[in-house]
């Protein structure tokens, strides 16, 4: 089997750059065996840079990584909502979007990107503190202040520096699989996948003891894809109604709990197709969808694409 293509990942540090944010993308793609990528972190200059919460950095790069980078992270800094970003920084990442590079943005770091018009008329995120600046300062963007992360094909959103990680885990599922992502999250110690869509924090009007229970229910909803899993069975297990079980659950993850469960099982016939040699028919029963005719339709509505087409392009490495 050809080894997986590397690919490049530029962090690019501005002044007063927040810590999680910078170490977030460095760590979760380092360069290992199962990870084909190579970081470089970069500032607007080679150099000290002085970041936030009391730390600073030493990078070694300038604005040249980002001719370099195929992905290029804008980690979050403080008072975003003060100042533009240096011009020559502004540039150098609308010259790397338009050669192809994907900018993603940690927390405020959306600032930095809204300024280079790539998120102009495209949805984005950010830290809830600034979603409000950020549509007054960038009223061209669509601010969704509901979620953990924004995909926008080439440009890249999420809000606080916990849903960094949820931005990387959502790249490395869209270049190397599912399997390579809950590899990543298991080393990390996160949780494998949130969606973008699930709230940036849990309402209010969610107890905290009421959310413990609703994850100890999607955990054991996860042992159990292969099996019948309803409406009813999934709020008997939390111990409440289906109905509160639903607005409750759907205010928590962003899905109903059908479509949720649809989206897990999906993602277990995805690990299963990169990683064993079964056969679509063994693998719709193993998930819970019964028929390989079934597989096929969701997973098409859901993917783009059938899984014989998704185990070609994994098994290949691309």
């Amino acid at each position: 089997m050809p080894a997986p293509r590397l690919r490049r990942v530029a962090v690019l540090v501005s002044e007063g750059a927040k810590p999680l944010d910078v170490g977030i993308p460095a760590q979760v793609f380092t360069t290992r065996a199962s990870m084909p990528y190579e970081v470089r972190v970069c500032g607007a200059a080679p150099g000290p840079v002085t970041g936030g919460d009391g730390l600073s950095y030493h990078v070694a790069q300038g604005l040249e990584a980002l001719e370099w980078a195929d992905i290029v992270f804008i980690p979050g800094y403080r008072f975003p909502d003060r100042e533009d970003p240096p011009t020559a920084v502004v540039d150098a990442l609308i010259a790397a979007h338009h050669r192809g590079a994907r900018l993603a943005a940690i927390s405020t770091g959306a600032f930095t990107l809204a300024a280079t018009g790539a998120l102009d008329g495209k949805r984005a995120t950010t830290h809830w503190h600034y979603t409000r600046a950020l549509a007054a300062r960038h009223p061209s963007v669509r601010v969704d202040e509901n979620v953990l992360f924004v995909d926008e094909g080439s440009v890249l959103t999420s809000a606080g520096a916990a849903s960094g990680i949820d931005l990387c885990l959502h790249i490395l599922r869209g270049d190397l699989g599912v399997a390579a992502s809950n590899h990543a999250a298991r080393r990390l110690v996160a949780a494998p996948y949130r969606s973008g869509g699930q709230a940036q924090y849990v309402p209010r009007s969610v107890p905290e003891q009421l959310g413990e229970r609703f994850a100890a229910t999607r955990e054991w909803a996860l042992r159990r894809l292969g099996e019948p899993l309803t409406l009813d069975a999934l709020a008997r297990h939390a111990a409440v109604s289906p109905r509160t079980f639903s607005r409750r659950f759907a205010e928590d993850t962003g899905y109903t709990p059908m479509q949720w469960v649809m989206r897990a099982r999906i993602d277990a016939a995805r690990e299963l197709l990169e990683r064993s040699q079964l056969g679509v028919e063994q693998i719709a029963g193993a998930v819970g969808l019964g028929t390989g005719a079934n597989l096929r339709l969701h997973f098409q509505r859901i993917l783009g694409t059938t899984p014989t087409e998704y185990r070609r392009t994994f098994a290949l490495g691309e």
